[in-house]
C-alpha cells in the first residue's frame, strides 16, 4: 500500500473506531448509567478495530467480526469464570493465548482477528470476580461489535483491494505473450511479473492461505505461475524461447511434434486467463495431458523412423523445452480448476502434486494444523512464544495485584515481535511515549479532578487523535495518546486521580520487561535461523528425490523401480515456505544481500515437477542404453550431492567436500527424447543450484576459516 493511501486508509479507521467506541461508551454509561456495560462497549471496537489487524474491505471485515463474535462472548465467559483465581488464569491464559495465536495457520482473516479475541478473554478473567455482572459484559461486547460492524459497513468503507485471480490472470497473459513472441519482453519484466504473486506483495485478504481446496488450488497456481514466468525468463536470457517461437519452420519435417504442441499451449493459457477473469473454468477433460500424450507420441515416432528423419540434437532440446513449459501450463490448468471450483474430485494423475484435490475438508484442516505443531514451524514458534509471555504476564500482575494489571497483557500482546532486536525497538519507543503520556494525563487528572462533564468532552476527540495520528507518527505517538484515552474513559467510570497515569507507566514497563525477557528465551532470532534450518532440510529432501527420478527412469526393464516418495519432500517445502515469508516480514529479511531463499524453493518446485511429469509422460518405452544411463546416474549423484552440500552451508556446518570426478562422455548414438527430456531436466536443475550456491555467504570459504561469518544471514 503506497503512502497517501495508507494514510487515507489510517483516517477511514479512526473514525470508524472512535465513531462506534463513542457512542456505545456514551449511550451505556450516560444513558443507562453503567459502567461495566460501558466499558465493553468500549473496548469491543479498539480491539477489533484498532489492536487487531483484520484485513479486507470494509465488507470483508464486518464479515470476520461477526463470525468473531460468537468466540469473543465464549471467551468472555470462560475468563470471568477463571478470574476465580490467579493460577486459574493463568492456565486459561496459556492455552487461550496459545490457540489463537495458532490460528495464524488458518490464514490472514483468523490471525488478524486473534489478538481482539486474545483480549476480550483477558479482560475479563482479571478481578473483580463477579459471574454476576457476565450478562452486562456480555451485553457491552455484543454492543461494541456490532456497532464497529455498521461502521465499517456505512461509515467511509475501505474499497475491496486486487483479486489473486487477478494478478495470476496478467502474469499468465504475459507468459502467453512472452511464448507466441507476440510481445518482446525481457528476463527482469518476466521475473517481476513472476514476483507480483509472490503471497508478501498480495493484500492479506485476497492471499490464497487458507487449507481449503480452492485456497490450495489457486496458491500452487501462483507457484506454478512464478515457475512458468522464471522458466520463460531463463530461455529468453539464453535465447531459445526465440528459437521456440519460431521453431516450427524447420527442415524434413522434423519440427512437427512442437509445432503440434505449442499452439496448444498457447491456446490452453488464453482460457486459463479467461477463466480467471470471469470465475469460472473451462468444462472437460484436462486437454493439456492429452497434447503432451500426442506429442510424446510424434517423438517416438521420429526417433524409431528412418535415420533422415530422426531430428538433430538442436531440435530435440527445443522440444524438450517446449515440454517443460507444456508441464507448467498443464499444473496451472488443474490448480487454476481447483480453484476456481473447489469441489472434491477424483485423484489427479500423478495425484501427489494434487493430492488436496479429493481430500475432505475436515483432513485438509487437520493436516494444515499437525502440519504446523512441530518445532520446526515457525507459527507454532509464534504461538508458543506470545502464550508463554501471556501467562507469565498474567501471573505477575495478579501476584503483585497490580491496579489495571490488564494493560500489563496489552502490553505484551501489542509490543511483541517476532526478533528481540525488533521488540526492543518497539519498548524503547512505546516507554518513551507511555512516559510523555502518563504526564500529560497526570496533569489533566489534577487540573480537572472529578469534573466528569470535562472528560466526556475530550474523550471522543482524544479517540480520534490517537487513533489518526498515533499509527502515522509512530509507536511513541500511539503509546502516548493512548494513555491519555484510557485515562479520560476511567476517569468517567471511577474517581480517577494523577497515580491512574503512574500505575499505567508501571504496568507498561512490567509488560516490557516480560515480553523482552521472554523474547530473549523463546527463537530471539525469528524465522533467521529457522528459515536456515527448513531449507537445509528442504534441501536435503530433494537429493534422494533426484536420485528416485533418475533411477526410475534409466531401471531395467523401464518400470521396474517404484517412483521415490514425494510427500516428506512437499512437507518440508510448507515449512520451508512459511519460515521464509516470516523472515521476509523482518528486519533485514527482504534485502538483497545473504542466500536466495526464493531460488531455492523455485528449485525444489522444479524438482517436485520433473519427478512427477518425467515418469508420467517420458518413461521410456525401451531401457536407456546403459552408457546413458550410467550418465544420467552420475548427473543425479553429482546434483545430490551438491543439494548435500548447500543444505550444510545452509545449517552453517562444514559441507562435505567436493568431488574431482571427470565429466562422463556423451554416449554414442542418437539421443532419444526420453534421454534429452532428462539431461535438460538436470541441466537446469544444476544451473539452479549454481545459481543458489554462488549468493550463499561463505559458500567458497574453507570451514572454519578466519572470516567468522556465519554461512547464511
Amino acid at each position: 500500500m503506497t503512502g497517501p493511501a495508507r494514510r487515507t486508509a489510517i483516517l477511514r479507521r479512526a473514525v470508524r473506531v472512535a465513531l462506534a467506541a463513542s457512542v456505545g461508551f456514551y449511550t451505556c454509561l450516560y444513558g443507562f448509567d453503567e459502567p461495566v456495560l460501558a466499558l465493553y462497549a468500549l473496548f469491543a471496537p479498539i480491539s477489533l478495530g484498532l489492536l487487531s489487524t483484520v484485513p479486507g474491505s470494509g465488507r470483508q471485515r464486518a464479515a470476520v467480526m461477526l463470525k468473531a463474535l460468537p468466540v469473543g462472548l465464549a471467551l468472555v465467559a470462560l475468563g470471568t469464570a477463571l478470574a476465580v483465581h490467579t493460577w486459574a488464569a493463568v492456565l486459561g491464559m496459556l492455552v487461550v493465548g496459545f490457540l489463537l495465536a495458532f490460528a495464524a495457520v488458518a490464514g490472514p482473516r483468523p490471525a488478524g482477528a486473534a489478538p481482539a479475541l486474545q483480549l476480550f478473554y483477558i479482560l475479563a478473567c482479571f478481578p473483580p470476580y463477579d459471574p454476576g455482572a457476565l450478562g452486562l459484559r456480555l451485553a457491552g461486547l455484543s454492543l461494541g461489535v456490532l456497532l464497529l460492524v455498521l461502521c465499517e459497513l456505512f461509515v467511509l468503507p475501505d474499497p475491496p483491494d486486487p483479486t489473486y485471480r487477478a494478478a495470476l490472470a496478467a502474469a499468465l497473459r504475459t507468459a502467453r505473450d512472452a511464448v507466441t513472441g507476440e510481445a518482446v519482453l525481457s528476463p527482469q519484466a518476466l521475473r517481476e511479473a513472476g514476483a507480483r504473486l509472490r503471497l508478501s506483495g498480495v493484500a492479506p485478504a485476497q492471499r490464497p492461505a487458507g487449507p481449503g481446496r480452492a485456497m490450495r488450488g489457486l496458491a500452487q497456481a501462483g507457484t506454478a505461475g512464478r515457475r512458468l514466468l522464471e522458466l520463460l525468463a531463463h530461455l529468453t536470457e539464453t535465447g531459445e524461447l526465440r528459437a521456440l517461437a519460431t521453431g516450427g519452420q524447420g527442415a524434413n519435417g522434423t519440427d512437427r511434434a512442437l509445432r503440434s504442441l505449442l499452439p496448444r499451449v498457447t491456446g490452453l493459457l488464453d482460457e486459463t486467463v479467461t477463466a480467471l477473469r470471469t470465475g469460472r473454468a473451462a468444462p472437460g477433460p484436462h486437454r493439456m495431458d492429452e497434447a503432451i500424450e500426442d506429442f510424446q507420441r510424434i517423438r517416438v515416432r521420429q526417433a524409431a523412423g528412418p535415420a533422415e528423419e530422426v531430428p538433430p540434437a538442436d531440435v530435440l532440446r527445443r522440444q524438450a523445452l517446449l515440454l517443460s513449459i507444456a508441464e507448467a501450463v498443464r499444473t496451472l490448468e488443474i490448480s487454476v480448476r481447483v480453484g476456481l471450483d473447489g469441489r472434491r474430485t477424483a485423484p489427479i494423475d500423478p495425484p501427489v502434486l494434487f493430492w488436496y484435490t479429493y481430500s475432505t475438508t475436515p483432513r485438509l484442516w487437520l493436516r494444515r494444523i499437525t502440519g504446523n505443531l512441530t518445532p520446526r514451524s515457525v507459527q507454532f514458534h509464534n504461538a508458543l512464544r506470545i502464550a508463554l509471555a501471556l501467562a507469565a504476564a498474567r501471573l505477575v500482575a495478579g501476584s503483585l495485584d497490580l491496579a489495571h494489571g490488564f494493560w500489563v497483557l496489552l502490553t505484551v500482546l501489542t509490543l511483541s515481535r517476532t526478533t528481540v532486536g525488533e521488540t526492543w525497538a518497539a519498548i524503547r519507543l512505546a516507554v518513551l511515549g507511555n512516559l510523555l503520556g502518563a504526564v500529560t494525563a497526570g496533569a489533566l487528572l489534577i487540573g480537572l479532578g472529578r469534573h466528569t462533564d470535562a472528560y466526556a468532552a475530550m474523550l471522543a476527540p482524544a479517540m480520534l487523535l490517537a487513533f489518526s495520528v498515533g499509527p502515522l507518527l509512530g509507536i511513541a505517538w500511539a503509546q502516548g495518546l493512548f494513555t491519555l484515552v484510557v485515562s479520560s474513559a476511567f476517569a468517567q467510570i471511577t474517581p480517577a486521580s494523577w497515580q491512574l497515569a503512574e500505575a499505567r507507566v508501571v504496568d507498561v514497563v512490567t509488560g516490557s520487561a516480560i515480553g523482552l525477557l521472554c523474547g530473549l528465551l523463546a527463537w530471539p532470532a525469528g524465522a533467521r535461523a529457522e528459515a536456515r534450518r527448513t531449507m537445509a532440510g528442504l534441501l536435503r529432501e530433494c537429493g534422494p528425490l533426484i536420485k528416485g527420478t533418475v533411477g526410475m527412469l534409466a531401471a531395467v526393464p523401464p518400470g521396474s523401480v517404484p517412483p521415490p516418495p514425494t510427500l516428506p519432500a512437499l512437507h518440508r517445502y510448507r515449512l520451508a515456505e512459511a519460515a521464509y515469508a516470516q523472515f521476509r516480514s523482518e528486519p533485514g529479511g527482504g534485502g538483497h544481500g545473504g542466500a536466495d531463499w526464493q531460488a531455492v524453493l523455485m528449485a525444489a518446485h522444479h524438482v517436485f515437477l520433473g519427478a512427477q511429469w518425467l515418469p508420467r509422460f517420458d518413461l521410456p518405452v525401451a531401457a536407456l542404453p546403459p552408457s546413458a544411463a550410467d550418465r544420467e546416474r552420475a548427473g543425479a549423484r553429482a546434483l545430490a550431492e551438491t543439494t548435500d552440500r548447500l543444505a550444510a552451508l545452509c545449517a552453517g556446518e562444514p559441507p562435505p567436500p567436493r568431488r574431482t570426478d571427470p565429466p562422463a562422455e556423451r554416449p554414442p548414438g542418437p539421443p532419444t527424447p526420453a534421454l534429452v527430456d532428462l539431461d535438460t531436466w538436470l541441466r537446469g536443475l544444476a544451473a539452479q543450484l549454481g545459481r543458489i550456491e554462488s549468493r550463499l555467504p561463505g559458500a567458497l570459504a574453507p570451514p572454519g576459516g578466519s572470516s567468522g561469518r556465519n554461512p547464511v544471514p
